[in-house]
């Protein structure tokens, strides 16, 4: 499983968070301690909202932690929310274009997780994906068609509830909650540069650890705790959604997908 890092509050130069404490992302690219795969060197990415419209992307397949341009970027860029990523593949080959965060107009996103067997769900899943937007699909992963489906529910007015419907459609597909299926797992971060949301959900109540504290006038969601100078560390519980703005300002819902009805397929978004 990946590793990843959202913040969102005060500007700050991003290795505050991304290279100096102890347990940082990037030293979880090399040694995590709450994943299934201590190593994940996959590859690596960082997305970031500045002045511009867009926000700006570094993905890399280099890992982390001998990727010295990432390492120069993190001390160079401030930024008041950021979304950071180290890949350990479960689906999809090691490659630029498979590198977290993915990114289209304004939004990003960045996950930890998998669709059960996706290789046998793939050609469905990426139906889902509105014919506009499929050009757009530049990997293979699971993650980046979890993404890019949710545009045809409503993702820019209601992300939560567009991948709720998402991951509806998908819990639907024939052989996807049969006995002794693989579960689908969900622990991922979006946001359109105005707030971020940081879910945690699995179809069999397992989902990948996620956790978020107070840092100095903003909130940061991890995957897994990095030593730091503020704030105690809170496990999110499964089942939820938590909201964050760029003050800093956060407030948690319940996020459960089974309790869905799968909408209709659509195409024409």
């Amino acid at each position: 499983m990946c590793r990843l890092l959202a913040y969102g509050g005060t500007p700050i130069f991003l290795d505050t968070l991304l290279e100096r404490p102890e347990g940082s992302l990037i030293s979880q690219s090399r040694a995590a301690r709450e994943a299934k795969t201590v190593v994940n060197g996959d590859g690596c990415g960082l997305g970031w909202y500045g002045e511009r419209e867009e926000p700006g992307l570094y993905r890399a397949v280099q890992p982390a932690w001998s990727d010295a341009n990432l390492v120069s970027l993190c001390r160079q860029i401030r930024s008041g929310l950021f979304l950071a990523h180290v890949r350990a593949a479960t689906s999809g080959g090691v490659s630029t274009n498979n590198c977290h965060p993915f990114a289209n107009g304004r939004h990003l996103f960045v996950h930890n997780g998998q669709i059960g067997n996706y290789a046998r769900h793939r050609r469905a899943v990426e139906a889902m994906i509105p014919d506009a937007l499929y050009g757009a699909r530049g990997g293979t992963t699971d993650s980046e068609a979890i993404f890019l489906a949710a545009f045809a529910h409503g993702l820019e007015k209601d992300p939560v509830s567009a991948l709720e419907a998402t991951l509806a459609r998908i819990l639907a597909l024939p052989g996807v909650t049969e006995a002794g299926a693989e579960p689908l797992r969900f622990s991922a971060v979006i946001s359109n540069g105005k707030t971020l949301h940081a879910f945690r959900w699995a179809s069999d109540g397992r989902p990948p650890s996620l956790y978020c504290r107070e840092e100095g006038q903003g909130l940061l969601v991890a995957s897994e705790p990095c030593e730091g100078p503020s704030g105690e560390w809170t496990a999110l519980p499964p089942g939820c959604v938590l909201e964050v703005g760029r003050d800093g300002a956060a407030h948690m819902r319940a996020f459960d997908p089974a309790r869905v009805t799968a909408p209709a397929r659509s195409r024409a978004a």
